[in-house]
């Protein structure tokens, strides 16, 4: 017997994926936010801190597409800043999850016993600080900021990823070309990066769009709370914070970066959802 080859995600194909709804309308939402973040990069309407007072709170029009805010900013241009911070945030507290997360939980499931034990109930205590208590414990003493932010989410990341692959690792370890490679002499560290790893990575991958999306919505709140991003880098969330005073004068500085926010955690959830439903043949639908 000759151990498995790494597994893809199961009836994954580009026919099926096409005939997803879910899928497709999270691929185009999140496709449209990276694209975004990446323009922004190198062309944007205005500068997205270039302050005019003279023509604060413009409505929408030729100049300025969705009008300017209590600054004179121009609102579609800090929109499209913003999603260079959720990008990076959501990448780098996914990528901190993940990195820590599958190295706990795949020691775990491949170390057993008290060690097991041990690393679980580790990842365990990190639920006791949920992200904006973090956030407020780092902002104390390393200051508000986008790296605050970062490392808050991806603390309260790493049990997410920890239980899900030591789930997914142990049903992994039960099979038998595991006990065939076992009894071919490798130990359980090759075993883990040979062929447990390659064969769980579908699970993780499709919870990591799912904690993007959470991410950027942790991010939005903890900038809105002052403890994020900080001025003059843009932030959807503390546009929101600085829009609240004029509600009801100018409420569309509430609405383009609520919006903004709504459309990418909706389009990445959507991807994850798709992603398992094509993962997992028990939640797939016959299409």
């Amino acid at each position: 017997m000759t151990p498995a080859r790494a597994s893809t995600i199961p009836g994954m194909s580009l026919g099926r994926g096409l005939r997803h709804p879910s899928l497709c309308i999270g691929a185009v939402l999140t496709l449209a936010l990276v694209v975004m973040a990446l323009l922004s990069l190198v062309w944007t309407p205005w500068p997205p801190d270039g302050i005019d007072i003279p023509h604060r709170l413009l409505s929408p029009g030729a100049h300025h597409w969705l009008g300017t805010d209590q600054f004179g900013r121009d609102v579609l241009s800090m929109v499209m800043a913003g999603a260079q911070t959720s990008l990076m945030v959501g990448v780098l507290a996914v990528a901190i999850g993940i990195g820590l997360g599958v190295l706990l939980g795949a020691s775990a499931a491949a170390l057993g016993g008290i060690c097991e034990e041990a690393l679980m109930r580790l990842t365990d205590f990190t639920f006791a600080f949920p992200a904006i208590l973090t956030a407020i414990m780092l902002a104390a003493i390393i200051g508000p900021g986008t790296l605050t932010v970062v490392f808050a989410i991806g603390i309260f990341n790493v049990p997410v990823f920890a239980r899900l692959t030591r789930g997914a690792a142990k049903a992994v370890w039960a099979r038998d070309y595991i006990l065939a490679a076992r009894a071919a002499g490798k130990g359980r560290f090759a075993i883990t990066i040979e062929h447990v790893l390659p064969n769980i990575m579908a699970p993780i991958l499709v919870q990591g769009t799912i904690q993007f999306a959470t991410a950027i919505l942790a991010e939005a709140a903890l900038s809105y709370l002052g403890l994020g991003t900080m001025p003059p880098q843009p932030s959807w969330g503390r546009m929101l914070f600085e829009a609240q005073t004029f509600l009801f004068t100018a409420p569309r500085l509430a609405v383009f970066p609520g919006v903004a926010i709504a459309l990418a955690v909706l389009g990445l959830n959507l991807l994850g959802d798709g992603l398992r439903d094509l993962a997992d043949p028990r939640l797939r639908r016959r299409r």
